[in-house]
């Protein structure tokens, strides 16, 4: 009886000691970041971590949610082509992508199934920013260091990063009102319901809106950054609710401007998205109406969430929310072969770079990855 009671005590003290030895909680430092430039924390108050540095190389999953617009197949392509690149594959010894789709419970699942796995890092671009406290607390008691970038987490147990979508928003928002003196009707195509990009953007539309003391009437139509959607849904607007003295897009721009010229809608001032074929018709139409503030941040930030992790298994110092720069390009200032690209695809998003971190890359280099989960 004594004897198992002894044996008893001794594994229930090896499970807490392998229990509390799982657990990666990282230590709260002192900044700057190891890559100042790169890592740049969000705000002043912003804590700095130091997870315990483990040795690679790693294995590292992507959990992408919806994929079914270009922004999203060209994250999965540029995370792809970041994992291939020769310094980056020589810390990796796997590299997992899946994508699960709007079902918030199956991404849930998704990452508890890496976390089972025994995978060093996940990052997220998540379906919800509050539905995960389970999972968040799961990979801490793991050690599995989780970043979220694009759509993010809300919380202080994950890394964040991310470009300030609410500023965007703001930034779209003045536009118009720079442009439109008197107020009016205006379009907001918004993005994919329940993601922290969508209410994010549209909380700074509005309060700027708001805040301008002009009188606006706003449709609100979800044209999930998808250029048919948004297409569609922008040529029903305007049969419906129209016409419109100005529009500000999330994303499917190409598709909102297509569709007005469908609809022999006038050219109005437009805050919109990076897309190429967005910006290509800025150009070619900016004498006829069409003045654009073209802004937000290439799918490239999912390599800088990578990276961010790597760092942060390496031991290095990272901050908890790390903020990136937006790309923007405004009327008159739109330059061929710079800021669009008039023999690429309409598709792809301009800004695939953050120079400051090291990721550049080509249409070539993207492009040739696949989209499919691996």
């Amino acid at each position: 009886m004594i004897k198992s009671l002894v044996g008893g005590i001794v594994a229930a003290t090896a499970f807490v000691m392998l229990s509390s030895s799982a657990i990666a909680d990282p230590e709260i430092v002192k900044g700057p970041a190891a890559e100042p430039d790169c890592f740049v924390p969000w705000a002043a108050d912003t804590q700095f971590f130091k997870f315990p540095k483990k040795e690679g190389p790693y294995r590292i999953a992507l959990a992408n949610g919806y994929i079914a617009n270009t922004w999203r197949i060209q994250m999965i392509q540029t995370a792809k082509a970041y994992a291939a690149q020769k310094d980056v594959a020589a810390k990796l010894k796997e590299f997992k992508v899946v994508s699960t789709g709007e079902d918030v419970p199956a991404q849930i699942s998704a990452i508890n199934n890496f976390i089972d796995s025994g995978y060093d890092a996940i990052v997220v671009n998540a379906q919800n920013p509050t539905a995960f406290g389970p999972v968040i607390k799961r990979a801490k008691e793991a050690g599995v260091v989780l970043v979220a970038f694009d759509n993010i987490l809300d919380t202080k147990d994950a890394i964040n990063v991310n470009v300030d979508q609410k500023g965007l928003g703001e930034l779209w928002a003045n536009w118009l009102i720079k442009h439109i003196p008197n107020g009016g009707k205006l379009l907001e195509v918004r993005g994919v319901a329940g993601t922290s990009v969508d209410t994010d953007r549209h909380n700074g539309i509005h309060e700027v809106l708001d805040a301008s003391g002009k009188k606006w009437e706003v449709t609100e139509v979800a044209g999930k950054w998808d250029d048919p959607t948004a297409q569609k849904v922008t040529a029903d607007a305007i049969a419906t609710n129209g016409p419109f003295v100005g529009i500000t897009g999330q994303g499917g721009d190409t598709g909102i401007v297509q569709a007005m010229i469908d609809a022999k809608h006038p050219f109005v001032p437009f805050g919109g998205e990076t897309e190429n074929g967005f910006r290509k018709f800025c150009a070619a139409h900016a004498a006829d109406g069409l003045k654009c503030s073209s802004a937000g941040t290439g799918p490239a930030q999912v390599a800088v969430a990578i990276k961010t992790a790597i760092a942060a298994l390496e031991g290095q110092v990272v901050p908890q929310s790390v903020k990136l720069p937006l790309a923007i390009v405004e009327d008159p200032n739109f330059k061929a072969g710079q800021d669009y690209f008039p023999d690429q695809s309409d598709n792809f998003f301009v800004g695939n770079s953050f120079p400051t971190c090291g990721i550049n890359f080509t249409a070539q280099e993207i492009m040739g990855q696949s989209k499919e989960n691996q």
